[in-house]
């Protein structure tokens, strides 16, 4: 035996890393034996597609003789490759793969089943045809591998953000039969954990040598070219790894995991054929690992293969029956956590939830959302009120400024609900299963004393791939080693169960979790934006005007199938690189398609439900007004006449103070008409109304609308000199400063194109300059004034404005048109308020929240643009100024100037995002008092959901006729629908929310034929002790602020003859 010697740190390391290397040596290291025998196709044959073909209609094609080397392409297209081969007779005994290595991302099929994934990105390039040749198993096979031209992470032109090369060709580079040796792959194993040991742990570290040392004694008595020399090796490390460490150490819960974007740098249908490429995978490990948990998100995807892939998802739910294959999340998609409304992060959960209980028989109980660009504080209570108490992330690791202090914690909302929230300390959900991921878990756990368990998600990701079978076995070398933290496959719920156990020293983080990275995404891609809010409000109508139309008779059916298909359109489109628009140019298309069906749907349901509210009958086709909120509100509207023409009308809500309401208009074109606040039917008359009439005036090329509650003076450019309150006199505008101010910035990130804008960017400011004299008046007098100008953005920008002010109307509206055609330029709107306060309030998702207006520290200033839904607000004591808007999701209010953000022009992933035509409104509102009591809140509704003129068969009823009305003005009827299980469709849901920040105590009357009214939560299932009494018509529901409530309300039987209108 030789004599013990000095060993030198970094040669002995090194040797041993040679002795594993692929690239060094592999003529006389262990690496190069991992393949034995070789054997050529028997023969290989190809056909190309432009199109996804489905595997029976694939085959049947004329497929060419093909062999290693060719090329094929271009991007997008399909290449599908007859792979014929014979076993050698001497491989008898042996594991024996087809080795395949091509460019883009490929799917195996074998005897018409998809059966594993292929890409070389994701460390996939053989498959098991045997892990052991028998006598009596057949030696000629045939299989098919479908390779789709493109990457896991699509096709970037040079980066992988880039907009996508549409000329890239592929190539395959190896396809042959190989013998592998499955005990120099464990060996590999071994002393590639073993060098991560001794790297990590470090030269100061005892278990670091004796790691060290344990690997090159392997190397010593193991003879790459002798496999009788290998169990002496394997035994030395055996003995290592079997060495435990102690009960205190800390606990990771190894969880199978492959994210995959619904859609991002490839369109919706690649998405499709990941799933299957990445599934098949999983399925495999479940199979030869009956220990390995595999957690799957997005109830679309499943959708998705259980259309295309049958078998599949067949085998998915066997797997979920062994819990080896565990949905999580709940929602339909990965949602963006910002820009969906709050009804619509209900609807991700209500489809999630439904379909997961449907096709796997439990639903989720943990929220799963790692890879989005911030999350809403609304999020707690919608999550606890669709079951969920759980909540897992990371993204929040990716913030530019500021480290969040917590890894385990609980999240409190806005209304005071909590759930417990992980996010995984190595700060990825693609983890490899190396030791450096292991130690970095450990190490960057910022809870430490409080928790001793943590989530390791590990599986290629985003472009999907999933879990190796390496992968899996590093991580059981880990189960319990000395100087690690032990190291389980877990699942989910185990990993919960476990810190809910350590929840009692944790901390708690209250209110959003905002993401300082990102930021971009609040405004890129505007048109998908405007379509977002534009499809959440035709389903909002869709369902009002559906519901009453069933309540009123007895033949209407409610749309449910048609509904729902349009609202997981809607859902789709919020993925979380969708609706911000990081997305390339295909997918911003069939995102701009799926609006376009939800319009064009969502109208012809419309027009059924108001048919069937004017009950059809014979006459004079007239107009139905209606009015889709919970408060009476009185609007100017553009009515069709002859010749295609409009007439102004003013539709002022008669009756109660706070009701929904319909009312129908015989006239086809007003001057003045009565309408109704929404779920309120009654006839009108044309009448003229006297009173407030407002009438621009023009002075020295400035103009001046008044319409006796605000006063707007607007400078010949189009900028805004005086907001004046009538009332009391006050002026909104900051002092020697100008509203309605356009500025341009310079838009260049440090490389996220699309999602980023920096801070220094503000540096950049540069007001639009209008040109005096452009200024025009546009309506003149009654019920309308108007203004309206030109403005020259840039050489190749341009926009037009009317200024727009109408009788009885509390804000000015902005109605802008904008040519954009710029590269890496932000356009925002600026107005400088004549109103001091440290902080600003936003709506976000049924509710507000204030954000600071000043930089104090670090984490006010990360926030230097914000995302807000239809209002921002500037308020001291008193007197406030808000900012409305119909589309816009990007704000900010710095010092006294509130800005919202209108278009960005970034160059990748989609070098086209915003360029060409832009409409879009946004308003301006002084008001006395706080936001709450001069209904800024109210007027944003207004602003977004505009009294529809819908036509309508039959003569115009001549009453009145409200559904439902409120108390309160503190709460907002946000949703009225059918309920998703409702025995004879009679059965209705009512989504109710504080929307001022208070305790109140509010009555519901309601002149539909409840029999029974019982609380529900947001899934709709009955709360035991929910029952509300409901006498005089009208119910008792008491809220806390911001609380959101659901109610199911159960129909008695419609009457088939024709109904009174008047209550």
């Amino acid at each position: 035996m030789a004599a013990p010697a000095l060993k030198h740190w970094r040669a002995t390391l090194e040797r041993v890393e040679k002795f594993v290397s692929p690239r060094y040596f592999a003529d006389c290291n262990l690496r190069g034996r991992l393949l034995g025998d070789t054997c050529p196709l028997a023969a290989l044959s190809s056909f190309l597609t432009p199109d996804r073909l489905p595997y029976p209609e694939a085959v049947r094609q004329h497929f060419r003789p093909a062999q290693v080397g060719d090329s094929f392409g271009p991007t997008w297209w399909t290449c599908w490759f007859r792979v014929e081969l014979t076993i050698p007779e001497a491989w008898v005994g042996q594991e024996v793969h087809l080795l395949w290595e091509s460019d883009g991302e490929g799917l195996v099929w074998r005897d018409g089943q998809p059966v594993q994934g292929l890409t070389k990105e994701g460390e996939k390039t053989s498959y098991i045809l045997t892990d052991k040749l028998e006598e009596g198993d057949p030696r000629s096979l045939t299989l098919y591998v479908e390779v789709a031209c493109n990457g896991l992470l699509g096709a970037g032109k040079e980066s992988m953000i880039a907009a996508p090369d549409p000329e890239k060709m592929f190539q395959v580079s190896r396809a042959e039969l190989a013998v592998f040796y499955r005990d120099v792959h464990s060996l590999l194993v071994d002393l590639e954990l073993l060098l991560g040991i001794a790297k990590g742990l470090g030269e100061d570290n005892q278990r670091s040598f004796q790691a060290l040392y344990t690997a090159n004694q392997m190397v010593n008595v193991c003879d790459p070219a002798q496999p009788e020399t290998f169990p002496v090796a394997q035994a030395l490390a055996s003995r290592f790894f079997g060495q435990r460490g102690g009960e205190s150490q800390h606990t990771i819960h190894a969880v199978g995991h492959c994210h995959i974007d619904t859609a991002w740098l490839w369109p919706f249908k690649e998405t499709v054929r990941k799933c299957a490429r990445s599934w098949t995978t999983a399925v495999q490990l479940m199979e030869q690992n009956p220990d390995f948990v595999f957690a799957c998100s997005q109830a679309q995807q499943l959708e998705w293969v259980k259309s295309h892939y049958p078998g599949l998802h067949a085998r998915l739910q066997e797997f979920a029956c062994r819990g080896q294959f565990v949905p999580v999340g709940g929602t339909w998609v990965e949602m963006d956590g910002n820009l969906p409304s709050g009804e619509a992060m209900v609807r991700q959960f209500l489809q999630g939830q439904n379909f997961f209980l449907q096709e796997f028989g439990k639903m989720c109980s943990e929220f799963w959302l790692p890879d989005t660009f911030g999350y809403s504080a609304q999020l707690p209570q919608i999550m606890r009120g669709c079951g969920i108490t759980r909540f897992l992330s990371q993204k929040l690791s990716w913030s530019l400024v500021n480290s969040f202090p917590h890894h385990t914690f609980f999240w409190e909302g806005l209304d005071g609900s909590r759930v417990l929230a992980h996010f995984p300390p190595g700060d990825s959900y693609g983890m490899q299963g190396n030791v450096e991921e292991v130690l970095k878990t450990m190490v960057k756990n910022r809870d430490k004393g409080r928790t001793n368990h943590s989530a390791f998600l590990f599986g290629f990701g985003d472009g999907g791939g999933g879990p190796t079978q390496t992968m899996v076995d590093r991580l059981k070398r880990l189960h319990n080693t000395d100087g690690l933290p032990r190291v389980q496959l877990s699942s989910p719920g185990r990993l919960f169960t476990a810190l809910e156990g350590d929840s009692g020293q944790l901390c708690t983080w209250v209110g959003e979790l905002f993401l300082e990275l990102h930021q971009g995404t609040y405004t890129t891609h505007a048109q998908i934006k405007k379509g977002n809010r534009e499809c959440e409000r035709i389903l909002h109508d869709v369902e009002l005007l559906s519901s009453l139309a069933l309540a009123r008779g007895a033949q209407f059916l409610y749309p449910a199938a048609q509904l729902q298909d349009l609202w997981r359109l809607l859902l789709l489109n919020q993925f979380h690189d969708v609706v911000t628009g990081s997305c390339i140019q295909l997918v911003a298309e069939e995102a701009m398609c799926h609006y376009e069906d939800i319009r064009s749907r969502g109208n012809t349901l419309l027009s059924a439900a108001a048919a069937a509210l004017c009950m059809g009958e014979p006459g004079p086709e007239g107009l139905l007004i209606v009015n889709t909120l919970p408060w009476e509100r009185t609007e100017v509207l553009a009515l069709p006449r002859s010749g295609g023409a409009h007439s102004l009308g003013i539709m002022p809500s008669p009756g109660d103070s706070a009701q929904h309401g319909l009312c129908s208009c015989s006239c086809p074109h007003l001057t003045a008409a009565r309408a109704a606040p929404a779920a309120c039917i009654r006839g009108a008359r044309a009448s003229r109304e006297g009173g407030c009439r407002t009438s621009p005036t023009k002075t020295d090329g400035s103009v001046t609308l008044d319409n006796g509650i605000i006063r707007v003076r607007l400078d010949p450019t189009g900028c805004l000199t005086s907001l004046v309150l009538v009332a009391s006199g006050r002026e909104a505008i900051a002092e020697g400063a100008v509203g309605n101010q356009f500025v341009l910035f310079d838009d260049v990130p440090l490389y996220w194109d699309a999602w980023d804008v920096m801070d220094y960017h503000l540096e950049t400011r540069k007001p639009v300059l209008g040109q005096a004299g452009t200024l025009a008046v546009g309506a003149e007098g009654g019920m309308r004034g108007s203004a309206w100008f030109l403005l020259q953005i840039s050489p190749n920008s341009r926009l037009s404005q009317e200024v727009v002010l109408d009788v009885g109307c509390p804000y000015v509206r902005f109605h802008t048109e904008v040519h954009w055609h710029e590269a890496h330029k932000f356009l925002k709107v600026e107005f400088p308020a004549r109103v001091r306060s440290p902080q600003a309030t936003y709506e976000v998702q049924f509710g507000h929240l204030q954000r600071p207006t000043h930089h104090n520290t670090s984490w006010d200033w990360a926030r230097f643009e914000v995302w807000a839904h239809r209002w921002m607000d500037l308020s001291e004591h008193g007197f406030g100024l808000a900012l409305l808007n119909d589309c816009k999701y990007g704000a900010s209010v710095r010092g006294s100037v509130l800005s919202l953000s209108l278009l960005r022009a970034p160059k990748a992933p989609d070098a086209s995002a915003d360029m060409g035509r832009h409409e879009f409104t946004y308003a301006l509102m002084p008001h006395k008092g706080s936001l709450q009591d001069a209904g800024v809140i109210r007027a944003a509704y207004s602003l977004n959901f505009p009294l529809l003129a819908l036509p309508a068969p039959g003569p115009a009823p001549a009453a009145a006729w409200s559904a439902f009305s409120l108390s309160s003005p503190a709460v907002v009827l946000e949703t009225v629908k059918q309920a998703e299980s409702s025995p004879q469709g009679r059965t209705l849901v009512l989504r109710l929310y504080e929307a001022h920040g208070s305790h109140v105590d509010c009555w519901l009357r309601t002149s539909l034929p409840v029999q029974e009214a019982v609380l529900c939560d947001l899934l709709e299932r009955r709360d035991p002790a929910g029952h509300l009494p409901f006498r005089d018509a009208r119910l008792k529901l008491t809220f806390s602020p911001f609380q959101v409530q659901s109610l199911l309300l159960v129909l008695g039987p419609a009457r088939t003859e024709t109904l009174p209108l008047g209550l």
